[in-house]
Formats: C-alpha cells, sequence, structure tokens
C-alpha cells in the first residue's frame, strides 16, 4: 500500500508537467509553421515591415518611437523603457505579409504605452512581485518538502505556491494585452490600407498562431499550479 501511494502521487505530480508541455509545444510549432507559411506571401504593396512599423507610429503620433533590427528569429518586441520596437532579422526587411503583420503587432504595444492602456498598467505594476515570485516559489516550496514534518514547512509549501500563483496571475494578466495589440495591429492595418483584405485575413492568422502561444502558457502555468497543490494535498495524507 504505501508503494502504491507513492507511485500515485508521482503521477498526480508529473501529468500536469505533461499536459502543460505538450500544450506548450503544440502551440509553439503553429505558430513557426504558420509564420513560415505566409513570409512567402508578399504584400502587393512591397513594403517591408519596417516601413509599416514606421508608418503606424506616426500616425499613432509616436514618432519619437524608434525602430531597430535585433537578432534571432521572432524575437520582435516593444521595450517601452527605451521607447524602441525591436523587429527581428526575419522580420524587419521582409515584405511579407506575416512579417508586416507581426511589426504592427509590437506597434500596437507601443500605442498601449502611449495611450495608457488600462490592463497594460495592471501588467506593469505587478510586475515586481512577479519578479519575486518566479526566483522565490521553488527555492520556498522545495525547503517546505524537506520540512513537511513541521509546521514551519508546510507554511512555506503554502508560501511557494502562493508566489507561483503570482506568476500564474502575471500570465493571465498578459492575455488582454496580446489580444488586443493584434486587433490594433489588424485595425490598423485595415484603416491605413497598407494590407488588402486577403493579405489581412493571413495577418489575422500568424497574429492568431502567436496569441496561442499565451494561451498555452497560461494553460501551462494552470497545470503547474494544480502540480503543487496536489503534492502539497498528499502530504497532509
Amino acid at each position: 500500500m504505501p508503494y502504491y501511494l507513492r507511485t500515485t502521487d508521482f503521477w498526480m505530480s508529473i501529468w500536469p508537467i505533461i499536459i502543460g508541455m505538450v500544450i506548450c509545444l503544440i502551440a509553439s510549432a503553429g505558430v513557426k509553421m504558420t509564420f513560415k507559411r505566409y513570409s512567402s506571401v508578399h504584400n502587393s504593396r512591397g513594403i517591408t515591415a519596417a516601413q509599416a512599423a514606421r508608418q503606424i507610429l506616426d500616425s499613432n503620433g509616436l514618432n519619437y518611437v524608434a525602430i531597430e533590427m535585433v537578432s534571432g528569429s521572432l524575437s520582435d518586441h516593444y521595450d517601452p523603457r527605451a521607447n524602441v520596437v525591436r523587429l527581428s532579422e526575419s522580420v524587419y526587411n521582409s515584405t511579407s505579409v506575416a512579417a508586416i503583420g507581426v511589426a504592427a503587432h509590437e506597434c500596437g504595444h507601443a500605442v498601449q504605452h502611449a495611450t495608457d492602456y488600462t490592463p497594460i498598467r495592471i501588467r506593469q505594476a505587478i510586475i515586481p512581485i512577479t519578479n519575486i515570485g518566479s526566483h522565490l516559489w521553488y527555492i520556498v516550496f522545495v525547503l517546505g518538502l524537506a520540512l513537511a514534518s513541521t509546521s514551519f514547512g508546510v507554511g512555506m509549501i503554502y508560501t511557494g505556491i502562493i508566489l507561483f500563483a503570482l506568476v500564474v496571475l502575471f500570465q493571465v494578466a498578459t492575455l488582454p494585452v496580446e489580444f488586443n495589440a493584434s486587433r490594433r495591429a489588424i485595425d490598423t492595418l485595415r484603416s491605413y490600407n497598407i494590407l488588402e483584405d486577403k493579405e489581412l485575413s493571413q495577418a489575422s492568422k500568424v497574429l492568431f498562431a502567436a496569441a496561442m502561444t499565451y494561451v498555452a502558457a497560461v494553460a501551462n502555468a494552470l497545470f503547474q499550479l494544480i502540480r503543487l497543490l496536489a503534492i502539497a494535498n498528499s502530504r497532509k495524507e
């Protein structure tokens, strides 16, 4: 019986990891395949992603936001501290609808910061406590398991879980920010006639696939949280 319980506890703690990994792998493969597919479809105007980004930023009064090229693949991001939209090598000079969609998405983040978009303010506000949680939760949780026979150890276990829950909260808070940036991107590309209707549909598929990676990250984090709670609960028995 003790061996059976140990085996059961093991599978209860391992299945959330497996499911979370599978979800993330599927989402990651999806965005890479979709981006690759539409990277070969070039926009009818022949403008590059960097040029489209400059037009979007300037049209929103963000002429002070710079655009830079960075190394890596799909390493595109907006840096609010430096006021810079950084586009990866595979995006910056590309005329594909995939690249323009990605560039417009990052410009969407710049507009969010400029307009003081509420969800992004919330996410920014919880970053400090999230950083604490992401660095300390595992140490606190493992130390709690080592001292699980004491009330202090049990307290550390649940403290570790709370710290990890802060990480989950940040992941959840990221969702509306990313989805809104994608919506802004498509609306802007349509409003300024940067892409035609068919091209907009293709760019939307790229951005949707990218958004699914954030959904997958949330799902993975939630499964990890379930795992931690299952481990904590097994210590009571």
